[in-house]
């Protein structure tokens, strides 16, 4: 069943070909798709399109929809070209022509659009809620290992003091610019584009601000062009925040991977979270970090497909659209479970003793005996010197008394200021 069927056939080729993989990845947007057609049947009974009597067929019809969808027992089948044709054949099974009433003063345009912006705007909504539990611990493991000094680097050098507090509250507050961006994104989906049609809007008299309210929507698209603009420029926004996002996933778990190296020792993990090799016993591989590294570039590289499939196409509705669909879902769900993932195994660090008397740290306290200089009267470029000669000639020793008290330092995390800055 097609919605737009004349009763001409189509090849099949054709067929195959465009209709792609719309009815397994609408699956994911049939519960909005649901919950979008009883808005519309409910302000099509406002305006007087249907009866109160319809209504209630309508309303009946869809909330078993609602429960197969729930129940996870809904299928899309063969015969269908995406969920909402099947929806539609399943209220005209059940109810006759009324069924056949649902798609008034509607196109499948904008009955898609309006399915994938609800989508967004909850899945957008779940994954800050789990970034907000993922900021949560580590700020935990900050506050818990906040004592523990580590190499800090500069040029993968050995640079100035660090701290395992400071290093894992760094990555917290980087999280807060990501959720800033998510909120962007939430922002810009949160417009309900329904009544725009094929693009044109409609010349019944329907009610946009009814079905705004009804689907909860912050805000209406108003011009019904530029609602239907919307599609691509949301995807397009989604995967930029999203990219964010992962690439914070990305650069802390390469930390990860590094610290837990022998070369560097600073970390470990229980033998449960690696794997081994084929040919060498002695293995314990961080896999799940090396896979959360890779799925995060992968869905950096997102924003570049929206950008591209996209760009430059003119106004109105083009088939390229349904391009977005597939990917854009896929990259949804897997952000979800890297969060779910890493917040579980990072849990699960061990944090080692650095011996910072080992000579591969011997100059990692140059800057705060320089410092140490310029307190007692003498210039910074004078003391600069004074502790460069001295590493020199090797007669450099180092005075580790130094404390780093100034707001985010060392010794003045500051893990109750970031906490608040989380956005609500």
């Amino acid at each position: 069943m097609k919605l737009w069927d004349k009763g001409i056939s189509i090849d099949k080729k054709i067929e195959q070909f465009t209709v792609g993989n719309d009815r397994e990845i609408d699956l994911y947007i049939a519960k909005y798709d649901v919950q979008a057609s009883l808005a519309h049947a409910r302000m099509l009974h406002k305006i007087g399109i249907l009866s109160a009597e319809e209504l209630q067929q309508l309303e009946q019809g869809l909330d078993v929809l609602s429960k197969q969808i729930e129940a996870g027992t809904f299928v899309i089948e063969e015969q269908f070209e995406d969920v909402h044709s099947k929806i539609e054949f399943e209220l005209t099974k059940t109810f006759g022509d009324v069924g056949k009433k649902i798609h008034t003063a509607r196109s499948r345009n904008d009955q898609v659009l309006v399915a994938l912006q609800l989508f967004y705007k909850e899945q957008l909504i779940d994954i800050q809620q789990k970034t907000r539990i993922f900021f949560d611990t580590l700020l935990e493991l900050a506050e818990t290992h906040k004592s523990k000094l580590l190499p800090g680097y500069t040029h993968l050098q050995v640079a100035m003091p660090s701290s395992f507090g400071l290093w894992f509250s760094a990555y917290a507050e980087v999280l807060i610019d990501d959720v800033y961006l998510l909120k962007a994104a939430l922002k810009t989906v949160d417009q309900n584009p329904l009544g725009s049609a094929a693009g044109y809007g409609s010349s019944f008299s329907i009610d946009r601000d009814f079905t705004t309210k009804e689907l909860q929507f912050s805000t209406l698209k108003y011009n019904v062009v530029a609602a239907q603009m919307s599609r691509g420029k949301s995807e397009r926004t989604i995967a930029l925040a999203l990219g964010s996002l992962c690439n914070t996933l990305a650069r802390f778990v390469m930390d990860v991977c590094l610290y837990n190296s022998q070369n560097f020792g600073f970390i470990t993990f229980p033998d449960e979270l690696t794997t081994g090799s084929s040919i060498m016993p002695h293995k314990k591989n961080p896999d799940v970090f090396e896979l959360i590294r890779g799925k995060s570039n992968k869905i950096q590289a997102l924003h570049t497909e929206m950008v591209l499939i996209t760009n430059n196409l003119p106004s109105g509705y083009h088939r390229d659209f349904q391009l977005l669909k597939e990917n854009m879902i896929t990259a949804i769900e897997d952000v979800k479970d890297l969060l779910d993932i890493f917040n579980y195994a990072i849990q699960q660090v061990h944090v080692n003793e650095i011996d910072l008397n080992d000579t591969k740290y011997q100059y990692l306290f140059t800057v705060d005996n320089i410092n140490t200089l310029v307190e007692s009267g003498m210039s910074f470029r004078e003391a600069y010197q004074k502790i460069g000669g001295q590493v020199q000639d090797g007669t450099y020793k180092p005075d580790t008394s130094k404390r780093h008290t100034h707001v985010g330092s060392i010794g003045n995390l500051s893990l109750d200021k970031i906490r608040e800055k989380f956005p609500n």
